[in-house]
């Protein structure tokens, strides 16, 4: 099985991007049956970075440098995502939480904190659920567990509220159902992913020109394969199965804490508080979804003064 993007040994791989982000290294890992990569850097508290969609581990770079003077921070591409393994299977939030955990022993680290942006949200909401004697500290930055209130998400639009910027009051994220049909994305858009991403960062941006050239050439590199297409939608397709188990946790009572963009904060002011004890939301509203790009000493300053 190939788990490398198309230009897995020119300017996108792992090893020239690493250079971007000084005292980091690269690592693979096979845990819990599937190969993970991994990038590794800093000292202190051990600080679990997840990517989300459509990303990879080095979504973190306009953040992790700084980061990594206080913590010791690890990127990981998770199950489907980036040179990590794609397997056809395994993509429900809790198989994906094992992952980590596991990865978490093979570095030989019995606990850590958490932060997840999008999908890599949801997984590290799981990985709390699932394992909260190893889950210091959670912050889940636009994506939480997902819940039964997915169900609700309208088929159409509200009147008036699809324009070409994401309503923040009215949010239509129209590929939540898009992801869930089986075969055809692939067929759509492999080899021309870029099209989905430049609407995408557009719709879902406030200020889109924060998302540089060469990081949409990156992540249109990555998703341009039909396998990584075929995993990356497989995270959507393990819904159902993602809201069976969140009935069966019990709320979190490590603390957590939510960072919301315009088009989320509202949804984590609704969903956190019932699956934590300890919850504080910060919303970053001059932000769109992507956060680490267009207000990046924002997060910095919500993630130092929540782990100190």
């Amino acid at each position: 099985m190939q788990t490398l993007s198309s230009d897995s040994s020119g300017a996108y791989s792992d090893e020239e991007l690493i250079k971007h982000l000084p005292g980091f290294t690269n690592h693979y890992a096979t845990v819990n049956g599937v190969r993970l990569h991994y990038a590794d850097g800093g000292s202190g508290p051990a600080l679990v970075c997840l990517p989300g969609w459509p990303q990879t581990w080095y979504s973190y770079h306009p953040i992790a440098t700084q980061l990594a003077q206080r913590y010791r921070v690890i990127l990981v591409d998770i199950r489907g995502m980036g040179s990590s393994e794609k397997p056809l299977a395994g993509y429900d939030k809790k198989t994906m939480a094992q992952d980590i955990y596991e990865l978490l022993g093979h570095m030989g680290l019995e606990k850590a904190s958490l932060l997840g942006h999008d999908i890599g949200g949801m997984v590290a909401s799981s990985f709390a659920f699932n394992y909260p004697k190893a889950t210091e500290k959670l912050i889940v930055a636009d994506g939480a567990h997902p819940s039964e209130g997915m169900m609700q998400m309208p088929m159409l639009p509200a009147p008036g509220s699809f324009t070409r910027k994401m309503n923040g009051q009215y949010p239509y994220p129209w590929w939540m159902a898009f992801n869930q049909v089986k075969g055809l994305p692939e067929q759509l858009l492999a080899g021309r992913f870029e099209y989905l991403l430049d609407y995408l960062f557009g719709y879902v941006m406030l200020d889109e020109s924060r998302m540089s050239a060469f990081d949409r050439a990156l992540y249109a590199s990555v998703y341009n394969q039909p396998e990584s297409i075929r995993a990356s939608n497989a995270w959507y397709q393990a819904f159902d199965q993602d809201i069976a188990d969140a009935r069966m946790y019990a709320r979190l009572t490590m603390p957590v804490l939510g960072i919301g963009s315009h088009v989320s904060y509202h949804y984590l002011q609704m969903s956190l508080p019932s699956m934590a004890e300890q919850v504080e939301v910060i919303g970053i509203l001059d932000s769109g979804h992507y956060l680490f790009e267009e207000k990046p000493d924002r997060v910095l300053e919500a993630v130092y003064n929540f782990l100190g």
